[in-house]
């Protein structure tokens, strides 16, 4: 008999879910199947580039792409050297996970300020206008496929629709976690349609 695939995979994932919608199935027992396989605790951090749909619509999709490549060439050095792990790109957004929010929040801000740096040599249609999320939890996180949960939602959310050119938004429990941090301060931008939580604009030198 051939050996099961036993890598922690999307289809070993899909596989328990396809259970768990069975009549009768044990729903927790493979709840915790799953936790105990996939749950991890992590650093999300989604990235987003404002204006995509104006700057398409202006200057057409080669130019846009142009700066998707110089985004990429500017930020994932960045990332790598703060141990960050890149767990997908789709379109203009990465999605980055870290052991430590402290650093993917160092992560974020080297991010912006390489970002600002190149910016004021550039005009404003080849400006690269980062928006970052960060949050901070329990996930659950697909090999270097993909990665679920709360803070991935919430994340993606502050970087992708909240956050504005050169922000750092931050989830509540993000912000938990970084409040011995004295180089930064955090501001309240109140909740999103995900849930009741406050969530927080990073200010920094």
């Amino acid at each position: 008999m051939p050996h099961r695939d036993l890598k922690v995979s999307q289809a070993r994932l899909w596989s328990l879910i396809e259970e768990r919608c069975q009549p009768g199935a044990d729903v927790s027992a493979l709840d915790q199947r799953v936790w105990d396989l996939f749950g991890e605790r992590w650093a999300v951090m989604f990235t987003d580039l404002s204006g995509f749909s104006r700057r398409v619509q202006e200057f057409g999709i080669l130019h846009f792409l142009q700066i998707i490549h110089e985004q990429r060439k500017i930020l994932l050095p960045i990332v790598e050297r703060h141990d960050g792990l890149l767990i997908k790109e789709e379109g203009d957004s990465l999605l980055v996970l870290f052991r430590r929010v402290e650093r993917a929040l160092d992560c974020g801000v080297a991010m912006q300020r390489a970002c600002r740096m190149v910016n004021e040599r550039r005009k404003p249609e080849e400006q690269i206008l980062l928006c970052l999320g960060i949050g901070y939890g329990d996930i659950l996180r697909i090999a270097d496929q993909d990665a679920w949960g709360r803070e991935v939602n919430s994340a993606s959310k502050l970087g992708e629709d909240t956050a504005k050119a050169n922000e750092i938004l931050v989830t509540a429990a993000a912000r938990a976690a970084l409040m011995a941090r004295k180089d930064v301060t955090f501001e309240s931008i109140g909740t999103t349609s995900l849930g009741p939580e406050e969530n927080f604009r990073v200010a920094y030198e």
